[in-house]
């Protein structure tokens, strides 16, 4: 049986259903678009790096094709400037000549370089130098000097190599630490390797 409604009464209900249904399909929306978002951000942060590859350090390439015999670039490695030095014939030629005037020349200090560069060039390839410009002793950052330099901090038979004028500690072309210096070991060499003739990773090798 029917009930009978004054239009007004009818009016009314069908303005509540109304306001009923409108709000339903709020509710809906407002669920599926937090669901859409709860599924978005796993995604999105799949794509960032984690927190412990932040801290860790990223691997950087560098690109060395353009880099001239006697010059340096810099890169930033782990929050470190990291030198790549090409070396002339005669810079190569000179290291074995400075030995007994190092506190570690054939770099026997295993914590500051990798094996592959355990040795008088401290390096893969001999013409390249590929290390952290940070001094060992209190981490100041040393300048390069060059040969026949008149700097009087370095002497006057210096064959080239990285003074740090914060202390005076010297370092021959391959990092190594001159004796009687504050700093204690020779520049840091990262690990690295080389994508091409002009392109090396720092930050990751072979070794692994």
């Amino acid at each position: 049986m029917s009930v009978s409604q004054p239009f007004n009464a009818l009016a009314a209900n069908a303005s509540d259903h109304d306001a009923e249904r409108r709000n339903m399909v709020m509710l809906t929306v407002a669920v599926a678009g937090a669901a859409t978002v709860a599924t978005a951000i796993p995604l999105v942060s799949s794509f960032a790096p984690s927190q412990r590859a932040l801290a860790a350090g990223a691997a950087v390439e560098a690109d060395i094709t353009d880099l001239a015999p006697g010059a340096i670039k810099t890169f930033e490695w782990r929050g470190k400037p990291v030198w790549i030095y090409r070396r002339t014939e005669e810079t190569i030629a000179d290291l074995p000549t400075l030995n007994d005037r190092l506190v570690d020349p054939q770099s026997e200090v295993k914590s500051q370089q990798p094996v592959y560069a355990q040795n008088v060039t401290r390096s893969i390839k001999p013409e390249y130098l590929v290390a952290v410009g940070i001094c060992t002793h209190l981490g100041c950052s040393p300048g390069a000097v060059p040969k026949g330099t008149s700097n009087p901090s370095v002497g006057a038979d210096w064959k080239g190599g990285f003074f740090c004028p914060c202390h005076g500690s010297t370092f021959d072309s391959a990092g190594r630490v001159f004796k009687n210096k504050p700093a204690p070991t020779n520049l840091e060499i990262p690990p690295h390797k080389y994508l091409s003739d002009g392109r090396v990773l720092i930050g990751e090798d072979n070794t692994a």
